[in-house]
């Protein structure tokens, strides 16, 4: 066991991970737990939405639907590069980031340079991950209105309709990957201050997520005409 890592800093590790990995096993992997899901509901009515273009001559507005999804995965992984950045600062300076959290009254006393470096890099870690996630659901979702763009209207547009509609829900999936790492990613701010702040906010993270794709009004919305 690292030095800088005591017993409650590795519980609190084991409960991020669980909650994280855990979470996203059951949801992207179990297909009974992932129908439920507002990511599988919105999955369909993508394919809905791909399957009404076929007859449109004009495509302009299902390619700009495109782009605005295309426009607020840009952004958040731009945001990536600044939050990345900003972890490297803190690495370069740890006694800066130290200062300022033993102002905290429930602050960890006791954090050592190892320490830090090690909340740090998890973080670093985490959007790191993130920026992929993010980049790669871009150039999906770039692929994507390029199919669009090139579906007929003839009997053979509805296959393409089809791989056009299997593209952008991947596109989709990534970028839902992406966004959960942003949520994760401040539960480990939480570290900072302390370990069992850090396990709270695990699980206030995953409880939220819960929430919002399988117990939310927009999850029973999307889901009554499945």
């Amino acid at each position: 066991m690292p030095s800088f890592l005591t017993p409650l800093d590795l519980l609190a590790l084991a409960v991020f991970a669980a909650c994280w990995f855990g979470y996203a096993w059951l949801v992207d992997r179990v297909p009974s737990i992932r129908r439920r899901s507002v990511i599988h509901a919105m999955d369909q009515h993508r394919r809905r939405w791909l399957l009404a273009a076929i007859p449109r001559e004009n495509r302009i507005a299902d390619v700009g639907i495109v782009g605005n999804l295309m426009s607020s995965t840009s952004f958040l992984a731009n945001t990536c590069i600044f939050i990345i950045g900003g972890a490297m600062a803190l690495l370069a300076s740890p006694e800066i980031g130290r200062h300022v959290l033993s102002a905290m009254p429930f602050a960890e006393a006791s954090l050592t340079d190892g320490g830090w470096e090690a909340r740090v890099l998890l973080l670093l870690l985490i959007f790191v991950r993130a920026f992929f996630e993010l980049t790669w659901a871009l150039r999906q979702f770039n692929y994507g209105s390029i199919l669009i763009g090139g579906l007929g209207r003839t009997p053979a547009a509805v296959p393409a309709a089809e791989i056009a509609a299997e593209v952008v829900n991947r596109a989709a999936r990534h970028f839902n990957t992406g966004l959960r790492a942003y949520y994760f990613g401040l539960a480990v701010l939480a570290w900072m201050v302390h370990p069992v702040a850090f396990v709270l906010a695990s699980l206030w993270v995953v409880s939220e997520l819960h929430r919002r794709e399988f117990r939310s009004a927009v999850q029973a919305a999307l889901n009554t005409q499945d």
